[in-house]
């Protein structure tokens, strides 16, 4: 569905659409999960939040929702006292390097680590606090000017460099291939990307573990989990419609 700036719903309208679209959307990552040769349980059903209010986060998290993840760093830090401590919370967005200190420590995962310097502040900040911080290298698979994240070409020698940096641990790549017309052009990104993630966990890296694939979205998640994503990140097929309020 294509999201619309005019659209505006509200915190009990939202609650309904997500009651009817959950389980359907449950049963069609198992289908494709069992299509792909895995288990359902292989596949982590992430909700992208962005714009969604707190209360019908929460809703959907009391409904079984596993993992819920924030575009934002100033939206995250609006909801982040208010949710429910009973999902996984990931950051799903673009990261500035002078916004991670707002971040670390308060996700369990972040998926759009773009660069070696980033990844570096992500070490530092989560040196001091002690931790370790998991991360998943952001593949610019299409080669888009206005996208950031790694080509395919480089993520490998990026990995062995962050690899070295203590204090993060990467879990996998992630990706968001170059908006297409039709399934079978998405199809043949996450394709390369599920190549690429093989080669890679065959390398056996050190503080590394390649566990994780993050692709595929509301329009596509069936055919990125095919070809062999385990998160996807699923937000208008799961609310509706966004409202443009943050």
């Amino acid at each position: 569905m294509m999201e619309n700036s005019s659209v505006e719903l509200s915190v009990e309208q939202r609650k309904s659409i997500f009651d009817e679209n959950f389980a359907d959307i449950k049963n069609r990552i198992a289908k494709a999960a069992v299509k792909s040769g895995k288990k359902p349980d292989d596949i982590l059903f992430l909700a992208a939040t962005k714009t969604i209010d707190v209360e019908v986060i929460n809703h959907a998290i009391s409904c079984g929702l596993p993992a819920v993840g924030e575009n934002k760093v100033q939206e995250f830090l609006s909801k982040i006292d208010f949710l429910s401590d009973k999902a996984q919370r990931h950051f799903i967005g673009h990261l500035q390097s002078n916004k991670a200190k707002d971040i670390v420590g308060k996700v369990s995962l972040i998926h759009s680590v773009h660069s070696v310097k980033l990844a570096r502040v992500i070490g530092d900040l989560s040196v001091k606090k002690g931790i370790v911080t998991d991360i998943l290298l952001e593949v610019n698979i299409g080669n888009e000017e206005s996208k950031s994240g790694f080509s395919a070409n480089e993520v490998l020698d990026s990995l062995i460099e962050i690899s070295k940096i203590d204090g993060v641990f990467v879990r996998g790549l992630m990706t968001i291939p170059p908006i297409c017309d039709n399934l079978s052009k998405n199809r043949a990104y996450f394709k390369e990307m599920y190549n690429l993630f093989l080669d890679i966990q065959s390398k056996k890296i050190d503080n590394s573990s390649m566990e994780y694939l993050s692709m595929g979205m509301s329009n596509d998640f069936e055919v990125a989990i095919e070809e062999g994503a385990n998160i996807v990140r699923i937000g208008t097929a799961l609310f509706g419609k966004r409202n443009y309020n943050f």
